[in-house]
């Protein structure tokens, strides 16, 4: 009988914790749902809207040039935290290209392979394959990623002229929302 009372009990523990991890990959903003964790709210030194862009030099792919970030620029930039075997930043790819075809007279865009977790013939490989056209840089130390607070991908970061974070998006949006976002630090 005893028995009986635990297997009961061990069952019925198991099925609350089946509903409430399906309930989490419900949530589209809950770590389960991008498939990484997420930065803590609370934390001041997370860069946010309205917070200086951390500042960084990364070389490209192909190691034949260097990029900056931080600090007053010409044009706002795209930061693009991303990793080959991701598979939102593959359902996010097309988007970044489109993007970028449009807006690369207004806005520079810098996809940062987050090489310290990626292997650089998968970088290459899904650069290829996507047929990025902008500069894909290795953050082969985790530095950049570190500096940003980046713990899941693809996570960007929207950077006015000023060197101020004015988005910072987690996980996947819609090509209209990154439109909206783009026309209103272009004006």
């Amino acid at each position: 009988m005893k028995r009986n009372i635990v297997i009961l009990i061990a069952v019925a523990a198991a099925i609350v914790a089946v509903v409430w991890f399906n309930q989490a990959g419900n949530d589209k903003s809950s770590p389960a749902a991008s498939g990484g964790i997420e930065a803590p709210v609370s934390d001041p030194s997370t860069p946010k809207k309205g917070s200086p862009a951390p500042a960084f030099t990364l070389a490209t792919l192909d190691g034949k040039a260097t990029y900056e970030v931080g600090g007053k620029r010409d044009k706002p930039v795209i930061v693009n935290f991303w990793a080959s075997w991701c598979g939102p930043c593959d359902m996010e790819a097309p988007d970044l290209v489109e993007l970028y075809d449009k807006y690369k007279d207004k806005v520079e865009l810098y996809a940062v392979n987050a090489t310290k977790y990626d292997k650089v013939w998968g970088a290459k490989q899904f650069v290829e394959e996507k047929g990025f056209t902008f500069p894909v840089l290795t953050d082969a130390k985790g530095e950049a990623g570190d500096a940003y607070k980046v713990f899941s991908y693809p996570t960007s970061f929207i950077v006015d002229r000023n060197g101020t974070i004015r988005q910072r998006i987690d996980g996947v949006i819609t090509l209209k929302q990154w439109e909206s976002y783009l026309d209103e630090i272009t004006k």
